[in-house]
């Protein structure tokens, strides 16, 4: 929003929410209807015109696919935090593709007398001439009239909200800004459509173009080469490129031009940095001190990746029933990990002087559960860990899955294998169970611990037997196995078949394995705090449900515009923050394996950095 928004900021369709699609409704019907049941020679471009905006939708998202890639890689020009809230402005960034389409619907019926040839050649140079003219020319001065404090305040300051520009910050502009700027596009469709060239080809051309020319401009990321301007140094004047653009985000009163830099360099507006900035943009990729690697979960994980949907990967993850629409997507995307060779940089952030990024694995949680792929996912995760080795990272956290007993013992394997590996892995368990026992509350002498045992579940029992908490356990396996490993002295582990019913209040330590049924005996009030990777599923409305461990993060780690699975917004998986803790305090040791580091050492050096729990132990 503006800083003092002006009339017509708001779009007309902003109270329908998710619905505003049915302002279209009528003309997709009456276009369906024309093409299917009417009359012989149908007009196209009405038939084309929703097809045309389908593909300017994944025009756009191809472009904030490729940019976030990007910029994870530490490619970015402008080298600041992208936030939640630039990310919640800018997600109707498709409000601006209804209206085009509103004004080609109404412009056809209108204005369109008789139908439009599909090729005109001459109708293509004299829209190219037209934009190259009068388009550019009036841009340039609308643009520095928006700049007047008057109508910055009131309309364009809501674009320069975004200092760190994506391809749709664009398009981020209140409704009265962008009717004018159709006003000014529409010149080229309507002077060859007043002089007999227009065609369809050169309508969605140049509308293809325009949307194309907006987003190289704020993808932030430099990838136009200097060879080119060298071998033909006038198309520095006819053809900006993303650093140009992004000095108008940072000094603003420079590089006013739309596409075309030759109005700056005309009215002594170009900004004397933009040469330099071109050639250091080129040679940028940071390389990162801190890696998390993590995984895909379900098929539609990858609409919730960074790299995707933005307004999904901004929310903790839910049930999203439309997903499944795009289920000829989702099939491609199986295909492509299946022939996926290695990781992918999902995301970057910075903390203190520390570069972190998180890699993911093309693998699905379906995929871990079978044995015979354990192999090539190991191959996946060791070739990881030796990549970001090469690169210099110091700290590798073994996230989800990639750190299971069956797989690769915890993660100590890739040590076994790699005597001299100099990169730290980090399975997180030290500060995962030191999460779980500081979210026990206060007084708490009993608690029942039920799923499968793991590295944590162990860890977490003897710690809370060494804090004269009794560790109750509902199966007579877990119980022997607990003595044995534990060595507890009589009555810390306690088996105890009908505990569920000796309490009405209780806190439940839950764990992978958990059952449908014994989750339904909880009695009310329960209190299911998981120590495993995935939570359980919410049967009960009575109970309540701790998140999987994991703390808040402070705010100087920069650059968080995501959610991690079904954590809240700004919080981070144990398991992820202990990798950042252990290059931060230079540990010389890895944690992995069947060891753990000093919980309590962890616990303090984590919130002395800042990161503080979710729940308080009052």
């Amino acid at each position: 929003m503006a800083s003092t928004p002006g009339i017509l900021t708001d779009w007309p369709w902003t109270p329908l929410g998710s619905f505003k699609y049915v302002v279209l409704a009528p003309w997709v019907i009456h276009s369906t209807y024309s093409y299917m049941f009417g009359e012989e020679g149908t007009d196209l471009f009405y038939i084309l015109i929703l097809p045309f905006q389908l593909w300017r939708m994944l025009h756009n998202q191809i472009w904030i696919s490729l940019s976030r890639y990007q910029t994870a890689r530490g490619k970015s020009i402008i080298d600041k935090g992208l936030e939640f809230e630039q990310v919640d402005r800018e997600r109707d960034w498709d409000d601006q593709i209804i209206f085009n389409g509103m004004l080609f619907y109404v412009g056809r019926c209108i204005l369109l007398q008789t139908d439009l040839q599909i090729w005109r050649g001459d109708g293509l140079v004299m829209t190219i001439l037209l934009h190259a003219g009068p388009v550019e020319y009036l841009y340039y001065w609308l643009h520095r009239a928006l700049h007047h404090h008057f109508l910055y305040s009131r309309y364009h300051s809501h674009h320069h909200s975004s200092i760190v520009t994506e391809p749709i910050t664009s398009v981020t502009h209140p409704f009265a800004e962008h009717i004018s700027y159709f006003l000014l596009f529409a010149i080229p469709m309507i002077g060859t459509l007043l002089i007999g060239t227009a065609s369809i080809t050169s309508y969605f051309v140049y509308i293809t173009y325009i949307d194309f020319m907006k987003n190289l401009g704020h993808c932030n990321f430099e990838f136009i080469p200097n060879w080119i301007f060298s071998l033909f140094p006038p198309l520095k004047y006819l053809m900006y490129t993303p650093s140009y653009h992004s000095l108008h985000h940072t000094q603003f009163r420079t590089n006013y031009s739309l596409f075309m830099p030759i109005y700056d360099y005309m009215y002594g507006t170009m900004d004397k940095s933009s040469d330099s900035l071109h050639e250091s943009s080129l040679m940028k990729e940071e390389s990162p001190d801190v890696v998390h690697l993590t995984h895909l979960t379900s098929a539609k994980s990858i609409y919730r990746l960074p790299l995707a949907f933005a307004s999904l990967a901004s929310n903790p993850r839910t049930s999203t029933w439309y997903l499944w629409l795009l289920w000829p997507v989702t099939l491609c995307s199986l295909i492509l990990t299946r022939l996926l060779g290695r990781s992918f940089v999902i995301e970057r952030q910075r903390f203190d002087k520390h570069s972190l990024q998180t890699w993911v694995i093309p693998k699905f949680i379906l995929q871990y559960s079978l044995s015979w792929q354990n192999e090539a996912i190991n191959r996946f995760i060791e070739d990881a860990i030796l990549e970001a080795e090469q690169k210099g990272v110091k700290v590798i956290s073994l996230g989800l899955l990639n750190q299971g007993e069956g797989l690769n013992s915890y993660g100590g394997i890739y040590v076994q294998r790699n005597l001299r590996l100099k990169i730290k892995v980090v399975d997180g368990s030290s500060l995962a169970v030191a999460v779980i026992l500081n979210s026990i509350p206060k007084g708490t002498t009993q608690v029942l611990l039920i799923g499968n045992l793991t590295k944590v579940a162990y860890a977490l029992a003897f710690s809370l037997c060494q804090r004269d908490i009794q560790v109750v356990t509902s199966h007579q396996a877990e119980y022997l196995k607990l003595t044995k490993s534990l060595n507890a002295t009589e009555g810390k582990v306690v088996h105890d078949r009908s505990y569920a019913q000796k309490f009405a209040m209780q806190i439940w330590l839950v764990g992978d394995g958990l059952s449908k049924k014994e989750q339904l005996s909880a009695p009310k009030g329960t209190i299911f705090v998981p120590f495993s990777q995935f939570p359980p599923k919410k049967l009960r409305r009575d109970c309540f449900y701790h998140y999987t461990p994991a703390m808040k993060i402070p705010k100087s780690l920069e650059n968080v515009y995501s959610c991690e699975n079904w954590l809240p917004r700004r919080v981070m998986s144990a398991w992820r923050i202990a990798g950042i803790v252990h290059a931060m305090e230079g540990w010389n040791e890895h944690e992995c394996g069947y060891t753990m580091s000093n919980i309590d050492k962890v616990w303090q050096a984590t919130l002395r950095h800042g990161f503080q729990p979710l729940i308080s132990k009052d």
